[in-house]
């Protein structure tokens, strides 16, 4: 369902993206409060490609209205179930990959570089 390439994200990388976004759609929603593509990506901290590719995903899947940004009663009964679960965090492994595709694209090896 997620496409893999050098520039976006795999499905594993975006799992934690999507558990977020439906966390934040859900507490959006219950206040009445509509939420937009870039708000959500500059929240969790990731780029607007990977959530606009991850809520691409849950609408595919039946959790998220895409049009409207709004989560279907699936998704809200997964993000309610999810309420008092830790998330991982998604910049980490996010960065790693663009660090890594960097990398590639200059012919280094992510173990060659010198990253502060």
């Amino acid at each position: 369902m997620f496409t893999s390439t050098a520039m976006t994200a795999s499905a594993s990388d975006l799992r934690p993206v999507a558990a977020h976004i439906l966390r934040r759609l859900a507490k959006a929603q219950s206040r009445g409060r509509a939420v937009r593509l870039d708000e959500l990506a500059s929240d969790i901290g990731v780029r607007k490609e990977d959530v606009r590719t991850a809520v691409s995903s849950l609408h595919a899947e039946g959790h998220v209205d895409a049009q409207r940004m709004r989560l279907t009663m699936t998704g809200f009964a997964i993000a309610a179930s999810m309420r008092e679960c830790k998330l991982r965090e998604p910049r980490a492994r996010l960065a790693k990959r663009a660090s890594d595709s960097l990398s590639a694209c200059m012919g280094e090896r992510p173990s060659q570089m010198n990253v502060a």
